[in-house]
Order: C-alpha cells, then sequence, then structure tokens
C-alpha cells in the first residue's frame, strides 16, 4: 500500500533515471514534486534539466551553485585526512552524497515537503548514502527510493517507460543510452555494460576529463600549491577559492593523462563492482598534500594518521558522513593539520604526479641533523643504547630458544 506523501523533494539531474522517476512519483504517489538540481562542477548545462521539470508540470524547481561548499566543506576536509578506500579510491562520488542530501532536507524544511526521493539503485552504496544522510539531518522524514518500489526492475523496461511517456532519453556516441556516469568537480566515474567484464580494458571513449598517458605532452610540466592548515590555498602563488583551485588542477591533471583508475571494489551492500575512475586534481592534491605533511608532521602524529585513514575512508565510503564517528576523527585529523603549512613542488609527466620539492616555515626537516658530513648536534654513538634497549626483548625471547 502507498503511504500518502503531500510533497516530494527529488534529486533530480534531468537524466534519464530521474525523469523517470519524476514522472513515476507524479503517477504513483499523487503529490506534488519539488525538484533540486546541485551543480557540484560536473561539467554539464543544467538549465535543461530545468526546462525537463517544467515539461512535467513541477511548479517549485531548485538549481544551486553547491561547488565553493562541496570542495571547501567536504572535499578538503576529506583530503585533509588522505583518504582512500581500498588503497587506491579517492572517494569522488562518495563525497558529493552527504551535501546533496543535506540540501534536499533543507528544501524540504524550506517548501514543508513531507518527502526526499532519490534515484539510487538497490543494489548500490548510493541509496545507503543519502538515506543515512537524510535520516541524520531529519530523523521522521519519509524517503522513496523507486528502484526498491517500482517494476521497471531492468534497463529495457526502463527505457519503454521513458519512450511511452515521451521522455527524452540521451544518447551517447555509440548510439546506446548511456552506461552510467557520475561527475562532479572532483572526479567522474563510470559504471555498467562493457564495463561490467573486469577482465576487458575499458575503450578511450570512456574517459572525458583525461587525456590517455600516452597521449599526453612530452614535456613535464611542473606545478607549486600552497598549503594553510592542511588546506591548498594556491597554485603557483596565486591564491584562489576552493572550487577555482581543484579546478584548476583538473586541468593540469587531464592535459597530463593523471588520475585514471580503473578499480574492482567491494560495495557496502555486500557485492564487488568494477568502476572506472578519472580523478586528475584531486591525485595531484593528495600527492602534494602528502608531502607537505612529510615536513611538517611529527611521526607519531603522521603514522597514527594514516593507521585511521582506512576507518576514515571507509565511513565516508559506506555514507556515515554525519556520524559522530567520522566527525571525532574529523577534529583528530584537524587538530594535526595546524601546522600543515608550505609549498609542495610537482612534476606532472604522462599519467603521474610526483613531488619532487617541498617547503615549509613550519617543518622539522632538520638539515643539521641528517647530514653526512660533520655535525655538532647529534652524537652517533648515543645510538648504541637505543638499539641495545629495544633489542632487549629479542636477545631475551633468542635465549629462551
Amino acid at each position: 500500500m502507498i503511504e500518502a506523501v503531500k510533497k516530494v523533494v527529488l534529486a533530480y539531474s534531468g537524466g534519464l533515471d530521474t525523469s523517470v522517476i519524476l514522472r513515476w512519483l507524479q503517477e504513483t504517489y499523487r503529490c506534488e514534486v519539488v525538484t533540486f538540481t546541485a551543480d557540484l562542477g560536473q561539467g554539464e548545462e543544467l538549465e535543461p534539466a530545468r526546462k525537463k521539470a517544467e515539461m512535467f508540470g513541477v511548479r517549485e524547481i531548485f538549481i544551486d551553485d553547491l561547488r565553493e561548499e562541496f570542495v571547501r566543506d567536504f572535499v578538503f576536509p576529506m583530503f585533509r585526512a588522505n583518504a582512500l578506500y581500498e588503497g587506491a579510491y579517492l572517494l569522488g562520488t562518495s563525497i558529493a552524497r552527504p551535501l546533496i542530501a543535506k540540501r534536499q532536507i533543507e528544501i524540504a524544511r524550506r517548501v514543508g515537503a513531507d518527502a526526499v526521493a532519490h534515484g539510487a539503485t538497490g543494489k548500490g552504496n548510493d541509496q545507503v548514502r543519502f538515506e543515512l544522510s537524510y535520516y541524520a539531518l531529519a530523523p521522521d522524514i519519509k524517503v522513496i527510493a523507486p528502484w526498491r518500489e517500482w517494476d521497471l526492475t531492468s534497463r529495457t523496461r526502463l527505457l519503454d517507460y521513458a519512450e511511452r511517456h515521451q521522455i527524452p532519453i540521451a544518447k551517447d556516441r555509440r548510439g546506446e543510452a548511456p552506461f552510467s556516469i557520475d561527475a562532479n568537480l572532483l572526479h567522474v566515474s563510470a559504471e555498467g555494460k562493457v564495463l561490467e567484464d573486469p577482465w576487458v580494458e575499458p575503450e578511450e571513449f570512456v574517459f572525458g576529463r583525461t587525456v590517455a598517458p600516452e597521449a599526453a605532452p612530452d614535456a613535464p610540466e611542473y606545478v607549486e600549491i600552497g598549503f594553510e592548515r592542511g588546506d591548498p590555498v594556491a597554485i603557483d602563488g596565486e591564491p584562489l577559492s576552493p572550487a577555482q583551485l581543484l579546478q584548476r588542477l583538473n586541468g593540469l591533471g587531464g592535459k597530463h593523462g593523471i588520475g585514471r583508475l580503473d578499480l574492482v571494489e567491494n560495495r557496502f551492500v555486500g557485492m564487488k563492482s568494477r568502476g572506472v575512475y578519472e580523478t586528475p586534481g584531486g591525485t595531484i592534491l593528495q600527492a602534494a598534500h602528502r608531502g607537505i605533511e612529510s615536513l611538517t608532521l611529527d611521526r607519531g602524529a603522521a603514522h597514527l594518521k594514516d593507521e585511521l585513514m582506512p576507518r576514515y575512508a571507509e565511513l565516508v565510503y559506506n555514507g556515515l558522513w554525519f556520524s559522530p564517528e567520522r566527525e571525532m576523527l574529523q577534529a583528530l585529523v584537524d587538530n594535526s593539520q595546524r601546522h600543515v603549512e608550505g609549498v609542495a613542488r610537482l612534476k606532472l609527466y604522462k599519467g603521474s604526479a610526483r613531488v619532487v620539492g617541498r617547503r615549509s616555515p613550519r617543518s622539522l626537516y632538520s638539515r643539521a641533523h641528517v647530514t653526512f658530513e660533520d655535525d655538532a648536534v647529534y652524537n652517533q654513538r648515543d645510538a648504541e643504547g637505543f638499539i641495545k634497549l629495544n633489542a632487549l626483548r629479542l636477545r631475551l625471547a633468542a635465549r629462551r630458544g
């Protein structure tokens, strides 16, 4: 039995899935639908989404530019933690979901909606990310997840529904409905269709933000990234806003074929999936951040951060951005960033971003201590006692036999 709903805020991209969902909500729930489209830097014109919504008779249409908030309040805090899921994924899709959900709830309160809806499938992670965020921010909100309710259980049925209701269907360059793509200022991901076979190498048409490393310039390019309190603030000495800075790095990384990833990952819901990701600016940024941390973080602090990072990354991946444990870890991470200040110099060349220089006014690096030349600050004989004390337990164990 369909629960009564008066007004629902739909996270609306204007694509095939959410356009079908919009019409389905109107037919099934007989309620007013409010659409919300977030500009997260996906690089697409968003006005067509407005026109499509108007075509369906939607009266309240929200298209919000959230690029600066996205990078400042979500991407940068995550990058302070150097978060990588399963040692590889920079969490480009994961980190966008809590912001979309947050804005949906804000709109729902503003327009008096009693429900929110999303277009995530019942097989994926995004349904979890959206809904955990909804409930964390509005415990009593009604959530509608059409993919778990309707009988449009295949791509074919979805396309048939779209054709019956005269919903425009986008086409990719192969003349077919596009495979699943998610894009924002941090990354582009592609899943499904030919990419479902993890043995088959992705064809070049899958990539849209980076050139193939083989086709990148034959000469390297250097870039200097300035940091304050763990966040990047300037490129080559030019101060930039968070979104501007990430956009600039995307351009540089894309030009040099940096940030491609072909990954089989473990979804939160239990299955493995294959994703192809492009994160050019983020790949450069993480390398630069670790470069500055190598100068400015105490060994104990740095190693503790690295121990906690997989847990932090898993929380983001699983949709627990608004959880108390993520906020606790964030407080620890942010405390560690007080002295993470300076400039990292990177060499960009054919798919790689390597730190080749770093400097900081808060550096813990002491050339006087590490030099191979004569020094007056380190007594090498002190190392003998240090080693013997650390070896004591090993010697006792060896004598036991």
